[in-house]
């Protein structure tokens, strides 16, 4: 699968880091990860750093899949408010997501200090009413959050105008957020990987997997086989192929960042991420050259050259939603492009094995808005569940949901 098109910001920015060998010959380890973007270089870093001899697999160069065209806004804040989670699986396991995603960004922030400058910057996240219809819900939502421990604060229409110069019936601030450069971090994730016990191998595609007794056999496109005790899927929105049927629904969104702007211009964006109540929605953040990055529009097309030929119009549509708010900044689409990705039902993602495979092969599906920050989660719950441990997140993001 396509899973982008244009321009994206990331892979025009850096080019091709590193290149990382085929494997062409026999070979076995612990783990196999197949997948090498930014969720097989959080899962396969966690296993190796405990451990876990790991071979990552990437069937094209590392990175250039959805992570070159992800658009890396971390935030604890799920597409599904915390509220309608609350109704489908009780408060509790709707406040431990939450609680989750929080956690992953400090975890991810601990993380990039131990890598080159990868452009991870704390921000707050602005979530505005889109219509005043939408306004009691974000109230409520708020409410939710705040008896639970989050911290977070509403502004009111005056407040947005005067600190972030746009107008809307209200917002939610919330302090803990961030941004970063995720094509970077997965190069020097893999690059680090690669200096231990482990090793990352790119243009390497997997043919088919049998599994026996006591091992698990990949058998790769070139006739190479890579023997191994367990598997994690992590190839992105590839990965529902594996699956006897899917369980969520691929769609595309659509990106663009500007030339560089002044700090006077940007003001209060520059420390903050924007997005709104509105579905599909608009968002948009900054990065630390100043570059204004928008994002959304979502739609249904999953079919590349569909989806290509969308670029420049949504690009301009999501430009002209910027100006409308914001009519003083100079919006310029300078790269435009973008990127599959997939949506589940409720907005969370799936962790662990499926019924399909058995239990020795497991699923990345960080699939919704929070792609990064499940990432960072299911690295530390899919090696629990490779060592045999608990983890208190395995059962609400299993398949055994799914329905």
């Amino acid at each position: 699968m396509d899973l982008k098109s244009g321009y994206p910001f990331w892979a025009v920015k850096n080019g091709l880091l590193a290149t990382f060998p085929q494997l062409t010959h026999d070979h076995q380890c612990d783990v196999a990860v197949i997948g090498g973007g930014i969720t097989g270089a959080l899962i396969a870093n966690e296993l190796s750093q405990h451990g876990h001899h790991v071979v990552v697999l990437e069937r094209r160069d590392i990175g250039w899949g959805s992570t070159a065209a992800s658009t890396a806004l971390l935030q604890y804040e799920i597409d599904t408010h915390m509220s309608e989670l609350a109704e489908r699986y009780g408060e509790a396991n709707a406040v431990l997501a939450y609680r989750a995603c929080a956690e992953s960004i400090l975890e991810l922030e601990a993380l990039a200090l131990g890598l080159e400058d990868v452009e991870f910057e704390r921000q707050k996240s602005l979530y505005f009413a889109s219509n005043e219809d939408d306004v009691a819900s974000l109230k409520a939502e708020l409410l939710l959050r705040n008896k639970n421990g989050f911290e977070a604060s509403w502004l009111e229409r005056a407040a947005l105008i005067e600190r972030y110069g746009f107008d809307a019936p209200g917002a939610i601030l919330t302090e803990l957020a961030a941004s970063m450069d995720p094509y970077r971090m997965a190069y020097q994730l893999f690059s680090k990987i690669a200096t231990r016990d482990s090793e990352v191998y790119d243009r390497t595609q997997v043919e088919r997997m049998t599994q026996h007794d006591q091992h698990i056999a990949l058998t790769l496109t070139n006739g190479a086989t890579l023997t191994c005790q367990q598997v994690v899927v992590a190839a992105g929105y590839e990965s529902q192929a594996w699956l006897p049927e899917p369980v969520a629904k691929n769609r595309s969104s659509y990106a663009f960042i500007t030339d560089p702007l002044t700090p006077e211009m940007l003001g209060e964006l520059q420390h903050t991420l924007v997005w709104e109540s509105a579905r599909p929605y608009l968002y948009l953040r900054t990065t630390q050259n100043g570059r204004l990055l928008v994002g959304g529009d979502d739609d249904e097309q999953d079919i590349p050259n569909r989806r290509d030929d969308r670029v420049l119009e949504k690009a301009q549509g999501l430009a002209d939603k910027v100006k409308a708010l914001w009519p003083s900044l100079t919006i310029n689409p300078t790269f435009s492009w973008a990127g599959t990705f997939a949506e589940t039902s409720d907005g969370l993602p799936y962790f662990g094995p499926h019924d399909a495979h058995g239990p020795n092969v497991h699923f990345a599906m960080a699939y919704g808005g929070n792609g990064i920050s499940y990432s960072m989660i299911g690295a530390k719950l899919l090696r629990a569940l490779i060592e045999g441990k608990e983890h208190p997140l395995a059962e609400l993001f299993s398949f055994k949901r799914h329905v």
